[in-house]
């Protein structure tokens, strides 16, 4: 058993505490990790605040990457001293999803959110978020929620692979299969957001549109690779078609979870084009469409889960566009910060302020 430093999640919709919480030693197939950093996704937000449903008390954070420390018997493929991004979604192998290649849609993948895997210094179970409880200074998790870290890439910088960058990369690639010359519309500048703007460079989009709630973020969407910079209003779509000449753009990807975003996008798409929502949101978000407008626009609507990325499969793909200096893990890191700062980095995605929030251990 191991004490160490953690951001607890006591209730639904109470204040992260942070405390000292007791790790087994791993026990068969599972593995010990001593986290170099975490980020800040809006996804654990959504499960502090119920949006997404999990067992509590919980130790949030799904982004991590860090160094083995132990492993359980049967871990095979990685040993102390390795270091491995973290994996929140691993595919069982077994379900219908992962039967038709469709692993980012594992109906397995979040069992381990269920199992108590702690506890706190008074003994009270605590559960691991989505799988990988990375907001605390070591973790333990299934071995399949390791993967190690691809050659050439920092393993702080590696975190971002854990989510924020598999989820707008495959967005880009996998779902929305952005190709060389189209337009593209962003909506969202935050870590997922930036990731994707990325990515639709990498995919030599002609036109890449940033849209945000905030003029401070105009800089950090050009760096990512956006050629054209809108602030969200009532009038956003037709910003957008104005740049288009008047057709929309080719593909819109949605990374906020909005109805007023998605609606809006779906809106700034061409007749024939397609919108991608990536933004998780709320039961309440209702979106709407009649049936004339649908017959008449043709564009295709889709959801997004995980970027639909198969991380053993795309992360060597990631890591070299990383060593081929393609892809900047940096630039979509604007607070870098400890357990402590994390009940702040969520004020600020609230607040639509700066890109990814990195928990530094």
């Amino acid at each position: 058993m191991v004490r160490v430093r953690a951001a607890v999640l006591p209730a639904v919709g109470s204040p992260l505490e942070i405390a000292g919480i007791d790790l087994p030693e791993p026990g068969p197939g599972q593995v010990r990790v001593r986290l170099a950093a975490a980020g800040v996704c809006h996804s654990d937000l959504s499960l502090s605040d119920g949006t997404m449903r999990v067992p509590v008390p919980a130790v949030l954070g799904h982004e991590g990457a860090g160094t083995v420390v132990s492993v359980g018997e049967g871990v095979t493929h990685v040993a102390p001293g390795d270091g491995v991004v973290l994996n929140w979604a691993p595919a069982c192998g077994s379900c219908h999803a992962c039967g038709l290649g469709e692993v980012w849609l594992c109906g397995n993948a979040l069992t381990g959110a269920g199992e108590v895997y702690a506890r706190r210094s008074d003994g009270t179970d605590l559960y691991p978020g989505l799988n990988v409880a990375a907001f605390a200074e070591e973790t333990v998790v299934a071995a399949a929620c390791v993967l190690p870290v691809p050659g050439g890439v920092p393993l702080t910088d590696a975190a971002l692979l854990g989510c924020a960058v598999l989820t707008g990369y495959g967005a880009v690639h996998h779902a929305a299969r952005v190709r060389e010359g189209e337009t593209v519309a962003v909506f969202g500048a935050g870590g997922v957001g930036l990731a994707a703007l990325q990515a639709a460079r990498i995919a030599g989009a002609g036109r890449i549109v940033a849209v945000d709630v905030s003029p401070a973020k105009e800089d950090l969407a050009r760096a990512a690779g956006a050629t054209d910079y809108v602030v969200a209003s009532d009038t956003t779509a037709r910003a957008i078609r104005k740049l288009t000449g008047g057709n929309g753009v080719d593909v819109a990807v949605e990374c906020v979870g909005h109805a007023v975003t998605i609606r809006t996008a779906w809106e700034s798409t061409r007749r024939g084009g397609r919108t991608t929502v990536v933004g998780i949101g709320g039961k309440d978000q209702q979106v709407t469409f009649n049936a004339l407008e649908l017959f008449h626009w043709g564009r295709t609507l889709s959801g997004c889960v995980y970027g639909n990325s198969d991380p053993a499969v795309d992360l060597p793909v990631l890591a070299e566009h990383v060593r081929a200096g393609r892809l900047d893990l940096g630039a979509l890191v604007t607070d870098r910060i400890g357990l402590d700062g994390i009940p702040a980095a969520f004020e600020n995605m609230v607040a639509g302020k700066g890109g990814r929030a990195l928990v530094v251990f």
